[in-house]
């Protein structure tokens, strides 16, 4: 369980994306079943439209992100207790792809984001945002939640972000795991504090990071709206197809390139914004076509393809009907 109460699942990974679908599937089922005696349903938003932020978790990791979180005002607390995102999460590749996988699964998060934009307020708040989800998560702690650097190697720039991030939690016995002194993760590294930092603290800060797209040793694409019951397959098939070959990579690197770096403005606007609608078109033309490049059906592919389309309708203005 999150903070605020939301239900987090993780299913194991899987070579087979039919098989991923299946198992994911019967997963939400036994997790359905399991919250019915109780009364509860599964929420079908990015955002928690109706209560406030308030954290049900009283454990030292939130305490303490609470309180750093606080200065910057009061996303912190709502990404953490009243938002939900569906995380996609995929290999890298190759070492020689690595640089063209992370620019395109950047690129592609203001046009996803935008199209599967489903959290059109928080709380009362945003009520005319597409994704006061993503606003939230944008304005929550810029040096840990903006996007990480696109660049020739991904790697160093990652790891020099992780080393300057602040520290915001410091495991020890007790409840307040709060660092008894502002410092960077290098500050601690060069004696910051009564003690080195151990590997398991570094895997621990890393968790503490949450940008767009979060590298784990694979990629984790946290830029998407949790959706409606049954609405997570179209964009996690379509993320599969657009990875699924070098050339699609090529080719979504070009259909996104005007819209690379749009986060605000797909939060704000969604595809009401014209350089992201356009990007959307061309996206989901490209993964329709790719869809034979994954081991879904060719029945299930193409009742994927007319959700997709009908999505990328409803969205954009003066979009068939």
């Amino acid at each position: 369980m999150e903070p605020g109460g939301q239900v987090e699942i993780s299913t194991p990974p899987r070579e087979s994306l039919s098989d991923l679908l299946k198992v994911v599937a019967a997963d939400v089922d036994h997790l359905q079943r399991l919250l019915e005696p109780a009364g509860l349903r599964l929420g079908s938003r990015g955002a928690d439209p109706f209560r406030p932020p308030h954290r049900l978790l009283r454990v030292p990791r939130y305490a303490a992100m609470e309180q750093a979180f606080a200065p910057f005002g009061p996303e912190g607390i709502t990404m953490m207790c009243s938002t939900a995102g569906l995380q996609v999460c995929l290999d890298f590749g190759l070492l020689e792809d690595l640089p063209k996988r992370w620019a395109a699964v950047h690129a592609l998060g203001p046009v996803l984001n935008a199209l599967f934009a489903n959290s059109p307020g928080v709380a009362g708040r945003r009520t005319d945002w597409a994704s006061a989800r993503m606003r939230s998560l944008y304005a929550t702690d810029p040096v840990r939640t903006r996007p990480a650097a696109v660049c020739a190697d991904p790697a160093a720039a990652w790891a020099r972000r992780v080393l300057d991030a602040p520290v915001i939690v410091v495991r020890r016995p007790g409840p307040d795991w709060t660092p008894p002194r502002p410092l960077t993760f290098a500050d601690w590294v060069a004696g910051g504090l009564d003690r080195p930092p151990t590997p398991d603290d570094l895997d621990y800060h890393m968790s503490l990071q949450f940008p767009p797209v979060r590298p784990r040793g694979y990629v984790e694409v946290r830029y998407l709206d949790t959706p409606s019951d049954g609405g997570w397959v179209p964009p996690v098939v379509l993320m599969a197809a657009l990875f699924s070959t070098a050339e699609v990579v090529d080719a979504t690197l070009a259909a996104t390139e005007t819209a690379a770096g749009r986060w605000l403005a797909a939060a704000r606007y969604g595809l009401h914004d014209p350089v992201l609608a356009r990007a959307a078109r061309d996206v989901v033309e490209l993964g329709c076509a790719a869809l034979t490049n994954t081991d879904v059906s060719a029945e299930q592919a193409d009742a994927i393809a007319e959700e997709l389309h009908r999505t990328l309708d409803e969205k954009t203005p003066g979009g068939r009907s």
